[in-house]
């Protein structure tokens, strides 16, 4: 019996959750929200502990939720199960040329 891999998914805004362990690719993740619901996910990619797995389809140019706020944009579509990270996603935290003008 293998063992069972737990993610979080903290808001119910978030399209994507946290992995509790290193994860091989087309492992089951078990997707837990606050509200206590489960779902089944399989992975498309190794995932490494505390990163992201996709828990909803994410087009190229939408953003990435975690935790209720905006972390990033989707460079390319991302797929239910697949790893997020720096190779699919561009942060926008920190970056002045993301901020609104405010007509001064």
């Amino acid at each position: 019996m293998s063992e069972k891999i737990v993610g979080l998914q903290v808001n119910d805004l978030d399209n994507v959750a946290t992995v509790f362990q290193d994860t091989k690719k087309e492992a089951i993740v078990e997707v837990i929200d606050k509200k206590g619901n489960k779902k089944l996910i399989k992975t498309l990619a190794d995932i490494p502990f505390g990163h992201k797995i996709a828990v909803k389809f994410t087009k190229k140019g939408e953003q990435i939720t975690k935790y209720g706020e905006e972390i990033g944009v989707a460079t390319q579509n991302i797929e239910i199960g697949d790893y997020v990270h720096i190779h699919n996603l561009e942060s926008i935290r920190g970056r002045g040329d993301w901020k609104k003008k405010e007509g001064k």
